[in-house]
């Protein structure tokens, strides 16, 4: 009995009256190529029956098939929305990935990219916490994108520097003069940003920002960034993220503090369970699943041997402040003396 021939990517390219290379495109790369080409390309594979194969390509190209994702936190739940945008681009280019909790630590991130930069085709490295000397040093070494990093290029950011400005407007706009910022890492550049942005932000809406922290941007950092918000004497407190922001809205309710009676409070990243605590939070929208799609899709075409690094750019996505119930309008004095009598 004759075996029938398995259908390949030269014959969904010459049904579809395109090139091999246009063909690999259509089917691993959606927006490289035109939308009526990807759709007839499509439509002659599906005719043909034709099913790429990660394991042939790979062969081909010389390539494992496998990215790795790096993040600082995989408990996080900003970064598992990156994990998951990620995860889809990659299996729509018929990549896997392989996903490494760096928790915070700088040497744990540089032995990453060591020990897997042979058994991997390339790196997305989400919120990296390496500096932008050894950063730019891996980047000549290996194919990497950055997740909320300006270099090496291309990059993709999220706007939170713009998101903190934005919610600094909007406690200004409720009448808060004295406002803290209770930051992240020491190592995030995100969080070196937003204090900058902060800080040029305060003459404009007439404000003055405390700048409290590092804190490890965990929930548990809450009771110590909630402790040096009351002892700051501030009537609201933006929090590097949504988990620490969570921990000071724990440690007010045990310490009698009004949310936001006496100190409205902001997070950043509206991660799952901000509007499901109480009061519910007032924080940053940031497009955590759409970064990382962005910077997946990047990494791929790095790693496609047709493309031109002169058509790559970085990516700004923008964030948006989403107003809830743990910011109000400022104590009036008579409120903010009775409240620190109290404490």
């Amino acid at each position: 009995m004759k075996r029938e021939r398995a259908v390949t990517l030269r014959d969904v390219a010459e049904r579809s009256g395109v090139a091999i290379s246009t063909a690999s495109r259509a089917l691993s790369r959606p927006g490289r190529v035109s939308p009526a080409t990807t759709e007839r390309v499509r439509a002659a594979a599906r005719e043909l029956g034709y099913t790429p194969t990660m394991s042939g390509r790979a062969l081909r190209l010389g390539r494992t098939g496998m990215v790795a994702l790096l993040v600082p936190d995989v408990t996080n739940q900003f970064f598992m929305g990156v994990v998951r945008g990620t995860q889809a681009r990659l299996r729509a280019g018929e990549y896997m990935h392989v996903l490494v909790d760096t928790e915070e630590s700088v040497e744990a991130e540089e032995r990453a990219l060591r020990t897997l930069r042979t058994s991997v085709d390339g790196f997305v490295l989400a919120s990296p916490r390496l500096d932008e000397a050894r950063l730019s040093s891996w980047a000549r070494r290996v194919p990497l994108v950055t997740l909320n990093r300006t270099t090496p290029r291309p990059a993709v950011v999220v706007d939170t520097p713009g998101g903190a400005v934005q919610a600094l407007e909007h406690l200004a706009s409720l009448g808060h003069r004295r406002i803290a910022y209770a930051g992240g890492p020491r190592t995030s550049w995100s969080d070196a940003h937003r204090r900058a942005a902060l800080r040029a932000a305060t003459r404009k809406f007439r404000v003055e920002v405390v700048g409290l922290g590092p804190y490890p941007p965990q929930r548990s950092s809450g009771a110590a960034a909630a402790d040096a918000v009351i002892a700051s004497g501030v009537t609201a407190v933006l929090a590097f993220n949504d988990l620490i922001a969570f921990g000071i809205l724990d440690r007010f309710r045990e310490r009698g503090v009004d949310v936001p009676g006496d100190i409205s409070v902001v997070g950043c990243d509206d991660v799952f369970g901000a509007d499901l605590v109480r009061p519910t939070l007032t924080t940053i929208h940031s497009p955590n699943e759409r970064a990382g799609f962005h910077a997946a899709d990047l990494l791929l075409t790095r790693l496609d041997p047709m493309h031109d690094d002169a058509e790559l750019s970085s990516v700004l996505l923008p964030t948006h402040l989403v107003p809830r119930g743990s910011s109000g309008p400022a104590p009036t004095p008579a409120r903010r003396a009775a409240a620190a009598a109290s404490l």
